[in-house]
């Protein structure tokens, strides 16, 4: 066995001196903690991202195409169908799914309460099972009968608290318009997406209806919501809708929509950037501290070693060794406690959050194996580097000086 090798041992974790034992306790406890907690850190912005983004592209799909106006209301300004646009965009790999939609805005009028909202119109081609994993109470609007239909709503449950309703009630919804008309529908299902802008502004019901309100033609919509296979991908497809969509139409992306959402989101990254470096400075702190200490307190061994023909590079090994294994026991420790911690919590949700806060009710994680192996070779890395420095004090340690002092 290299010698280096073998005294790095005894030193780290067979040492029988109690300040070398607290010391190395307190450098491993140090990088299991900065690592752990950059691990939980980076799982639970990425889950954070991953499931608001999810709720809004939900919602309103990864691009909206509209009429080419300067409409900037809830109410959709018409445009007649093009089924060679749509054949086009089906059949294009850039995107995955198109269903056509229409808003209008409107009154709801229960228990002597009222509340303004916004009727989103969509039909039997519309992919309702996101509103079918987020629905609080109730199902979605059946099409099968395209008159009931019409009379079947879906609203949120933060309408549904304010206006105290529930499944199976009835309210009236005015529609502000020449001449006024209202509607009477029945309450069939009470979403709960958890994003505040959706929640307390939008209600679901039947496109034909938004059709017969503003007396649109049967083919006439407000608008297409295009879905994409990879929203990183998303800039790709825009470019491809660039090139076959009409001049008399735009779109925009779920990001425009969102803007704040968004840029929220993007704050997170600096966040947690922010979050990664000081907990990297720390458990650096920590072993250069650590190293140095042990450095001073085994001066007389040192100066034997050296007297006995030992170079200043193999002390440095054997000191770079013993600090490798303290990295290595904090790496390990660091993997079970945030690895851990962050499967404890994606199965259990044990951690709560305050929705209205948050968007959500509880603590997301979104753990990625190639996040947890460019963390562990980071740590490794960047820590063994910084200690090169500390180790050189090895060759300024005079051995007569050394034995002499011991």
């Amino acid at each position: 066995m290299n010698i280096a090798t073998f005294i790095a041992g005894r030193i780290s974790f067979r040492s029988k001196r109690t300040f070398s034992k607290m010391i190395v306790r307190i450098a491993i406890t140090g990088i299991m903690l900065g690592l752990g907690v950059m691990i939980l850190s980076l799982a639970i912005v990425k889950g954070f991202k991953q499931e608001i983004r999810e709720k809004v592209r939900g919602f309103s799909g990864d691009i909206q195409i509209v009429k080419y106006d300067l409409n900037a209301s809830y109410e959709n300004s018409p445009f007649s169908a093009d089924p060679v646009l749509v054949q086009q965009i089906a059949a294009n790999p850039n995107f995955k799914h198109i269903q056509p939609f229409a808003t209008k805005p409107a009154i709801i009028k229960a228990h002597d309460a009222i509340e303004g909202v916004v009727l989103k119109g969509v039909d039997q081609n519309y992919d309702l099972s996101f509103f079918r994993k987020n629905m609080a109470s109730g199902r979605v609007i059946d099409f099968k009968d395209s008159v009931s239909a019409q009379a079947q709503i879906m609203i949120s449950q933060y309408t549904a608290n304010r206006l105290n309703l529930k499944v199976g009630n009835d309210f009236l919804m005015y529609f502000v318009q020449q001449p006024l008309r209202k509607r009477k529908f029945k309450i069939v299902g009470i979403f709960n997406i958890g994003v505040e802008e959706v929640d307390k502004t939008y209600v679901i019901g039947s496109l034909p209806l938004i059709r017969h309100l503003n007396n649109w033609q049967k083919n006439e919509v407000g608008g297409y919501e295009l879905s994409v296979p990879d929203f990183n991908n998303l800039q790709a497809s825009t470019n491809a809708l660039s090139d076959i969509l009409p001049v008399e139409l735009k779109f925009f992306t779920v990001q425009q929509f969102y803007p704040t959402i968004f840029e929220w989101l993007d704050l997170l990254d600096v966040n947690t950037r922010v979050i990664l470096i000081l907990m990297l400075v720390v458990a650096v702190i920590n072993m250069i501290s650590a190293l140095l200490i042990m450095i001073l307190e085994r001066t007389g061994m040192i100066g034997m070693l050296k007297a006995l023909g030992a170079s200043n590079w193999s002390i440095q090994q054997m000191f770079l060794l013993n600090a490798l294994y303290l990295i290595a026991a904090g790496l390990l420790l660091g993997n079970l406690f945030g690895v851990g911690l962050s499967f404890f919590q994606n199965h259990t949700h044990f951690f709560k959050l305050d929705q209205a806060s948050y968007y959500m009710n509880f603590v997301p994680i979104q753990l990625e194996l190639q996040d947890v192996l460019w963390l562990n070779l980071g740590t490794l890395v960047v820590c063994v580097l910084v200690l090169l420095v500390p180790s050189m004090l090895v060759s300024s340690i005079s051995p007569v000086k050394a034995i002499r002092f011991k």
